[in-house]
Order: structure tokens, then C-alpha cells, then sequence
């Protein structure tokens, strides 16, 4: 069966998320122990993870959720043309000579743009207005992606050839469920495929790093808590600032929405590590977090047992049953192979181009009609 064009689901000038995965050729595992090399490549994994930190500071697209496995890795992404919108013709210029720098340092890292080389693109209208979809394309993260992963490895191997299997798979999110089920689904492959027995051990996810800046940020809190009282007790003067460390997950999408109380609107970011700061989910961290660990904890082969009855209340929310959330988040990829969400949900949905429905699978309406 013949693959369907890319441009029938990708729309730059829209707002969507997306589950995206790439997997290396052949089943070779070349970004972790590589049975038939005999070698371990787990470093390319901290190649991957750097390259996502540099495009979620850069590009118009969010990073909810993303998974490095061995042979495969796993991403949420979200495209932001709203939040592109809000950036002038310099910034569109500086966002994109730090993508695709003309010149970097000695560390290859890229070196800020001169005003010779923002005025090659912010001068020339239909370069910004090329550029600026660009930003905003999940087919332009994920080329440049691939391209500097394989580029690097091919030359670290000297050969030449594909590295990363075909095209990466990409399947629409269109509606809430869908991004919770696959941003869980993400964040538990690890543990699923029993590389790793729990949320703080599997390592080059998403949910660690949110672990990681949760755990630090309790530290810091307990350090302060203490330094006041020393201070209270020793009678001088406390400093006003203290130095601000990096967050690990500050590249990361925040989880919650905060509907109740944010505005409407893109959000951009001014921290500089991420494109926006709106969240995927409405539901906190905390909570999140925890739904993560229950899951874990239901969908773990040792620990059999009948279905929870004390589901978490954003499944409550969300009308979704035990069944059909383990279903979801345990086989993500098989339901939803080429768009996901309700049923009713992806009836109303039409290809970008063309105009046509969408299949859904038999077995995905029972599971839901089953579930309703």
C-alpha cells in the first residue's frame, strides 16, 4: 500500500500535534548495543537529546513528550505558526541562521548571526515568508533532525547510506485524549519494552527530565528554607539573588493548560529554551506525573492483578475506562496507525489536499463503542 503524502496531514499554517517516530536501518540497534557491530552506541542517544533541546529553543514547535530507545525514538510535537506569528522579520532571521548557522565556533556550536547575514534574509520578503513556515514545520525538525544524527554517525563509522529507516512516521493528535494517551504512551516506552523498571530510571525521556527539575525543585526549596533560618539566627544581611540554574525539562512543553485561568493566545516563551509556554494537557505536573506512575504500575507484567477501580480524575474527566486507557497507552501505535482520537472526533477531520475521511479501523470503533 502506497504511502500517503505528507502534505495531506502536515499543514505549517496550522496549529497540530503530532506522535512522531523514526526508527535506524535494518533493526540495527545504533543508538545503544549493537549486536551485530558488537559495539554500544548509547552516546548517540545524548546526540539526539541535544539536538531536540536546540530545535525546541529555535523552532515554532513545542516538545511535549519524547522517548530514545535503541533503535527507534518516540516525540510528541506540537506546530506553533501562531507563535512564529508574534516573532518580527530579525527574529524569524536569528532563529534560523542559529538552525542553520553559516558560521559556528570551535566547538561546532552556532555563533550569533552578524547583521550581514540577518539582512541576507530579513532584506529579501519572500525568504522570511519561506523561513517563517519553515519554523512552524514538523517536516523541517524532523530533516534537519535525521539529517545532522545520520551525518554524524555515518562519519564516525566512515560509510555511507541511510541511517534512519525510510521516512519518520508521523499520526495526527486531534483531540485531547489522544495527546494524553500518546504523551503517556511516550514517556512509558521504556518501561513497557523492560528496559527500564520505573519512571526515574528511564533514561533520555521526557518524564525523567520532569522527575529530575521536580526533585531539584524541592531541593532548592529545602536549601533556601534552611539558609533563612541561619540567617534569621546569625543576624546579617541575606542576598536578594542567587544564581538560577537550568531546569532539565526547561526545553519541554509545560504540562498543564491552565484553562481556568490563562488567557487566550500563542504564549510565546521568554526563557529562551522553548517556543511557547502553553501547556498540552489540563491537568498539572504533579498530577501528570502521578498518572504516569499508576499507569507503570497497572501496565507492569509482574504485578498481575484484576483493573483498578480508583481511576486518576483526569480519566474521570475524560470518560475514559480502565480498559480502554491501558488499551490506548499500552498499544498506541496498533489503534492508531494513521490519525488518533475518538472516532467521532476523526470523522470530522478531512485530509489537507485532497478532502478525504480518514480510516478508522474497525477494531478502534469497538474499543471505543465498547468502552462509551
Amino acid at each position: 500500500m502506497a504511502r500517503s503524502n505528507r502534505s495531506e496531514i502536515l499543514d505549517p499554517y496550522e496549529v497540530q500535534a503530532f506522535h512522531v517516530m523514526s526508527r535506524t536501518v535494518r533493526g540495527c540497534w545504533l543508538l545503544g548495543d549493537d549486536a551485530v557491530s558488537g559495539k554500544n552506541f548509547d552516546y548517540r542517544k545524548d546526540w539526539i537529546e541535544n539536538q531536540l533541546r536546540h530545535f525546541a529553543a529555535f523552532f515554532g514547535i513545542d516538545l511535549p513528550s519524547f522517548a530514545i530507545l535503541s533503535n527507534h525514538f518516540h516525540l510528541v510535537l506540537r506546530s506553533r505558526p501562531d507563535v512564529v506569528d508574534t516573532w518580527d522579520d530579525t527574529e524569524v532571521a536569528r532563529r534560523w541562521l542559529m538552525i542553520c548557522p553559516e558560521r559556528t565556533d570551535a566547538k561546532g556550536d552556532p555563533m550569533a548571526p552578524s547583521q550581514a547575514e540577518l539582512d541576507g534574509i530579513r532584506n529579501v520578503p519572500h525568504r522570511v515568508a519561506e523561513i517563517r513556515l519553515r519554523l512552524s514545520n514538523i517536516s523541517w525538525w524532523m530533516r534537519l533532525l535525521n539529517q545532522r544524527i545520520a551525518q554524524r554517525a555515518n562519519n564516525e563509522d566512515e560509510v555511507e547510506g541511510h541511517f534512519f529507516q525510510g521516512r519518520f512516521k508521523a499520526v495526527p493528535l486531534v483531540d485531547e485524549e489522544a495527546i494524553l494517551a500518546c504523551s503517556v504512551y511516550v514517556d512509558l516506552n521504556l518501561i513497557r519494552a523492560c528496559v527500564a523498571e520505573t519512571l526515574e530510571m528511564s533514561d533520555h525521556t521526557s518524564a525523567q527530565r520532569r522527575i529530575e527539575s521536580v526533585r531539584a525543585s524541592k531541593q532548592t526549596s529545602e536549601e533556601q528554607s534552611c539558609n533563612s533560618l541561619d540567617q534569621e539566627s546569625i543576624d546579617t544581611p541575606t542576598p536578594t539573588t542567587s544564581p538560577q540554574t537550568r531546569r532539565p525539562d526547561a526545553f519541554l512543553s509545560p504540562v498543564n493548560l491552565n484553562e481556568a485561568i490563562a488567557t487566550a493566545g500563542p504564549h510565546p516563551s521568554e526563557s529562551g529554551e522553548r517556543c511557547s509556554d502553553k501547556g498540552f494537557v489540563a491537568i498539572s505536573e504533579e498530577a501528570y506525573l502521578q498518572l504516569l506512575d499508576w499507569t507503570a504500575r497497572q501496565l507492569a507484567s509482574e504485578k498481575p492483578g484484576k483493573t483498578p477501580s480508583d481511576l486518576p480524575p483526569i480519566l474521570k474527566r475524560l470518560g475514559l475506562s480502565p480498559t480502554l486507557w491501558f488499551t490506548l497507552v499500552a498499544n498506541f501505535s496498533e489503534v492508531f496507525s494513521t490519525i488518533a482520537g475518538r472516532p467521532e472526533h476523526i470523522d470530522h477531520e478531512r485530509t489537507k489536499q485532497t478532502g478525504r475521511r480518514f480510516y478508522i479501523p474497525r477494531h478502534t470503533r469497538m474499543l471505543f463503542g465498547q468502552a462509551a
